[in-house]
């Protein structure tokens, strides 16, 4: 006897299209967990640890960290499983070279992620942004807390140590000359002052500013300062609204920040104001494309998306009529359209390889 399906059995999915949504539901938890072991293993300095050990086992890890061998056996294991370590045969771990740079290497490695993986979110901010979805109004930055501003420098540092002087500004017409004779730099949205306090360094007869609207950041920033010893550095807890009326400014700098504003069409007025005649405006942020389903050209365009509503878009409608740009909205049309109506003229677009980001050379 022949079965003919009814229109329900044909659009009914089967057991095995539905196991492999379910597998990819779970992945995530997955990847949930992992980053809570990443986060662990940075913070308790098992990466650190390991970086050029060779295979060690749990004994030899524990007593190099003076952790629990038991614990230390249980995440090593999870790191296997994850594909992380290198699971040897006789139960030993070694973190490779390649794992190392992204892991371990904070300092000379552009490739170093470890720091992005921080604790999980609190069960009130969670609450908080559930509320947004209810109100429409955003969380502003700060209400991260001093994490938001540590856990942004970490991810941002090792390109603003290794990149931005070396292999940015060399690209800029000019920009490092008038630096070595004394300009006058504004870093808008300065965060935790990575940026500024390598400008600083590099160039002493410039005079370097930052702003920023976060509180905590200042707050880090200060002490990047203080530690550094340098003299050259003057900090503003302020938005872009406290840019000086008259043309001041040599270099200005926005370096992932543009698209976190709610009103980043002020922002780039306040920067035309307060720019001089032949100076140059350096402008960082994501990489991104005018239609929407396009990013999913990008692998982790889902975690992007899940920067935005926790961060970026939130802290782009913290305030009513905010722009919301988000984390994905700022393509580069829409920048060259925005700095065309503020009043700039010249707008060259770099792309220095890097997955996540380009560059603007903008000029009036």
């Amino acid at each position: 006897m022949i079965h003919v399906m009814n229109d329900d059995e044909l659009q009914r999915p089967s057991p095995e299209e539905i196991g492999a949504f379910a597998f990819r539901v779970w992945s995530y938890k997955q990847g949930e967990m992992v980053s809570l072991l990443i986060h662990l293993g940075d913070r308790l300095g098992l990466y650190r640890a390991l970086r050029g050990a060779g295979p060690l086992g749990a004994a030899e890890l524990a007593q190099r960290t003076n952790l629990h061998e038991r614990w230390v056996m249980e995440w090593l294991r999870g790191q296997g499983a994850a594909g992380l370590l290198t699971w040897h045969d006789d139960d030993r771990f070694e973190l490779t070279e390649a794992a190392a740079a992204v892991l371990a290497d904070e300092q000379g490695s552009l490739f170093f992620a470890a720091g992005a993986f921080g604790t999980p979110a609190a069960p009130d901010f969670v609450d908080d942004l559930a509320g947004a979805f209810r109100t429409g109004l955003g969380l502003p930055y700060d209400r991260q807390g001093p994490a938001g501003a540590h856990r942004t420098e970490r991810m941002l540092g090792p390109w603003t140590r290794l990149a931005l002087v070396p292999r940015i500004l060399p690209a800029l017409d000019g920009v490092e000359a008038r630096l070595d004779a004394g300009g006058v730099v504004a870093d808008i949205g300065c965060g935790a002052g990575v940026a500024l306090v390598a400008l600083a360094r590099r160039f002493p007869r410039a005079q370097v500013h930052g702003f920023d609207i976060s509180r905590h950041a200042i707050e880090r920033a200060s002490r990047l300062v203080e530690e550094a010893g340098l003299e050259n550095v003057t900090l503003h807890l302020a938005g872009a609204d406290a840019l000086p009326e008259e043309p001041t400014f040599d270099f200005v700098l926005t370096l992932d920040c543009l698209h976190d504003m709610t009103a980043p069409t002020e922002t780039l007025a306040a920067i035309r104001r307060s720019i001089r005649a032949d100076g140059t405006w350096l402008v960082k942020d994501i990489r991104c494309a005018p239609r929407p389903k396009d990013n999913l050209k990008n692998p982790m365009a889902a975690m992007m998306y899940g920067f935005s509503i926790t961060s970026c878009m939130s802290s782009a409608l913290s305030e009513p009529d905010g722009a919301g740009l988000g984390t994905l909205g700022l393509h580069p049309e829409l920048l060259q359209q925005l700095c065309a109506d503020a009043g700039f003229s010249r707008f060259v677009r770099h792309d220095f390889d890097e997955p996540s980001n380009l560059y603007y050379e903008v000029r009036v």
